[in-house]
C-alpha cells in the first residue's frame, strides 16, 4: 500500500518585515513544480531575492538550478537539494515540497503571481531605503556628512526605480534587427548620416553618425586646443535641437536635454561662451565690459531666446565619480536628460584616498564609472580628458591613441576617441622674429591655416577612423564646419 504524504503544513511565518503575499510565493512555486517550462516564462529580472519568505527564495533557487541543467524539478528531486535546510526540514521536508502542487489552476496564473511578487518587493526594497534613511539622518555623530548621505539615498533610490526595469541580456536576433533598422530610419529622415544625437557639426555627424546611446565618448587634447569650448557646442546644438524638435512635434529626435558636470568653470563662465556664440559678441569683450549698448542689447535677446534651453550645468568642484553618477540619476528621472558632458575626467575623484600613490587605478576607476553610467542610463557620456606632454616632444604634435596610455583605461574604456587638434595654435608659438628670414614664410603658412581645426577620430567601434576639418573663431569659442574654400588642398 502506497504511503500517503502527510497534510500541507501552515505556510511558515515571513522572518522579513514589509509587503509580500506568502500563498503567491507558495502558488506560484506549486506552479513552477508542476511545469518546469514556465521557469522561462517569468520576468527576466525576477529572482530569489524577490521572496519574502527566504525559504521560498532557496527553494526557487534550486528549480531553477534544475531547469537549467535540463533536469526534472519536482518534490523528489528537489529533496536531496534541500535535506540540509533546516528551516524546510522544521515544515516537514517532502511533505511541505509537495504539499505545493496540489492545486494545478495555479498554472493559469504563474507569470500574473510572479509579477505581483516582484512588485511587492520593490515596495519592500523601498521601505528599507526609508527606514535606513531615517536612522542615518537622526545619527548625529562627529563624522556626519549630509551630503554624502543624500547622495547615498539617491542611489539608492535610483537601484529600487530601476530594478523593475532591467531587461534581459540576451535579445532575439529579429528585435536586434528591429532597433538597427530605427537607427537607419532615423538617419535616413535626418537627411543622411544621423542616427544618433546631433553635435551640430554636418563633418562630424558625418563621420560619427551622432552620439549613440550608452557610448563614452573621450575627446581629448592638449591646453589651448579648444576641448571645452567644442564639448560646450556640442552641448548646446544638441539641447536647442530638442527644442526645435518639441516645437515642431518631429517625430524624429537627434536632439535631447543635456547635463553639463563642469569641474573647472564656472556655470556663468559656460553661459558666457554660449551667449558670445548666439550673439555673435566678442567672448573677451563680454568678460571685460567692452562692449556697447546695441551689443548688450544683442546679448539680452540672445539670452531670452535660451530661456527654454535645456542644458543643465553642475559646476561642483573637486566631484566625486559616485557623486556625479548620482547626480546624472537624478537629472535623468526629472529631466530626462539624453546626453551628459564631464569637463574633465581628470578632475574627478575616485574612491582611493588622496594621497594614493596609484593615480592610475583611480583614474581607471573613473573611466569604468563613466562607462557603467552611459550603460545605467542609456545616453552617450561626452568626458573631456587631458593628454601626456609627450605631444610635446614630436614634430608632428597630432596626438595619438599612444598619448592616452598614461591616464589607465581610458582608450580600452572608450567607445569613441576623439582629439582637437589646431595647427595656428602651435605655429603661433613659433613665431620668428620680425624681419628674419624665416619671417615671411612663416607668415604665409600663419595665413593659410588661420582658423583650421581638426577632430580626429582616434578610435570608433561602429566605423572609420580619420581626421574631420573644422574651422575655429577664437573670438567666439566656436567650431564650425568649412566653407568652400576654408580647407582648399587638404587631403583628409
Amino acid at each position: 500500500m502506497a504511503t500517503r504524504v502527510a497534510a500541507v503544513p501552515p505556510p511558515p511565518a515571513p522572518t522579513p518585515t514589509g509587503p509580500g503575499n506568502i500563498e503567491a510565493e507558495r502558488a506560484l512555486l506549486g506552479a513552477l513544480l508542476l511545469e518546469n517550462r514556465l521557469v522561462e516564462e517569468l520576468p527576466p529580472d525576477f529572482d530569489e531575492d524577490h521572496f519574502l519568505e527566504p525559504l521560498h527564495g532557496r527553494i526557487f533557487a534550486r528549480i531553477r538550478q534544475l531547469v537549467d541543467q535540463n533536469r526534472i524539478a519536482n518534490p523528489i528531486t528537489l529533496k536531496p537539494l534541500l535535506e540540509a535546510d533546516p528551516a524546510l526540514a522544521e515544515l516537514g521536508g517532502l511533505a511541505y515540497l509537495t504539499g505545493l502542487t496540489q492545486d494545478p489552476a495555479v498554472l493559469l496564473a504563474a507569470r500574473d503571481l510572479a509579477r505581483q511578487i516582484r512588485d511587492l518587493a520593490l515596495l519592500r526594497a523601498l521601505v528599507r531605503v526609508g527606514t535606513e534613511l531615517v536612522q542615518r539622518a537622526t545619527d548625529t555623530s562627529s563624522d556626519l556628512d549630509p551630503r554624502a548621505q543624500v547622495e547615498a539615498a539617491e542611489e539608492a533610490l535610483f537601484r529600487v526605480a530601476s530594478r523593475g526595469e532591467v531587461a534581459d541580456g540576451t535579445i532575439g536576433f529579429a528585435k536586434a534587427a528591429g532597433r538597427a533598422l530605427a537607427m537607419a530610419e532615423r538617419a535616413m529622415k535626418s537627411g543622411g548620416h544621423l542616427s544618433g544625437l546631433t553635435t551640430g557639426l554636418a563633418g562630424l555627424n558625418n563621420k560619427l553618425g551622432g552620439l549613440h546611446a550608452s557610448d563614452l565618448i573621450v575627446l581629448a587634447g592638449r591646453p589651448g586646443m579648444g576641448k571645452t569650448a567644442l564639448a560646450t557646442n556640442i552641448a548646446f546644438h544638441c539641447a536647442w535641437r530638442h527644442v526645435l524638435e518639441e516645437e515642431q512635434g518631429s517625430a524624429v529626435r537627434n536632439g535631447a536635454p543635456v547635463a553639463f558636470f563642469s569641474l573647472e568653470m564656472s556655470a556663468e563662465q559656460l553661459a558666457l561662451r554660449i551667449l558670445a556664440e548666439r550673439s555673435g559678441i566678442n567672448s573677451e569683450d563680454l568678460r571685460t565690459g567692452r562692449i556697447a549698448q546695441r551689443q548688450f542689447n544683442d546679448l539680452a535677446r540672445a539670452a531670452e531666446e535660451l530661456q527654454r534651453l535645456p542644458l543643465y550645468i553642475d559646476d561642483t568642484p573637486a566631484l566625486s565619480i559616485a557623486g556625479l553618477r548620482t547626480r546624472a540619476r537624478r537629472l535623468k528621472r526629472q529631466k530626462g536628460v539624453g546626453l551628459v558632458v564631464v569637463d574633465y575626467l581628470q578632475l574627478l575623484q575616485g574612491s582611493l584616498r588622496a594621497g594614493s600613490e596609484n593615480r592610475v587605478l583611480e583614474i581607471s576607476e573613473i573611466t569604468r564609472g563613466l562607462k557603467t553610467l552611459a550603460k545605467e542610463l542609456d545616453v552617450p557620456v561626452l568626458a573631456l580628458s587631458q593628454l601626456s606632454r609627450a605631444v610635446e616632444n614630436r614634430p608632428d604634435r597630432r596626438p595619438q591613441l599612444a598619448d592616452l596610455r598614461e591616464s589607465g583605461t581610458i582608450e580600452q574604456d572608450a567607445d569613441i576617441v576623439l582629439f582637437v587638434y589646431r595647427e595656428e595654435y602651435y605655429h603661433a608659438l613659433a613665431k620668428p622674429e620680425d624681419g628674419s628670414d624665416k619671417f615671411p614664410a612663416w607668415l604665409e603658412k600663419a595665413d593659410r591655416i588661420a582658423g583650421r581645426a581638426e577632430v580626429i577620430v582616434a578610435k570608433q567601434r561602429h566605423g572609420s577612423t580619420g581626421p574631420v576639418p573644422l574651422m575655429f573663431d577664437k573670438a567666439l569659442t566656436r567650431f564650425s564646419d568649412p566653407a568652400e574654400g576654408d580647407w582648399s588642398g587638404w587631403s583628409g
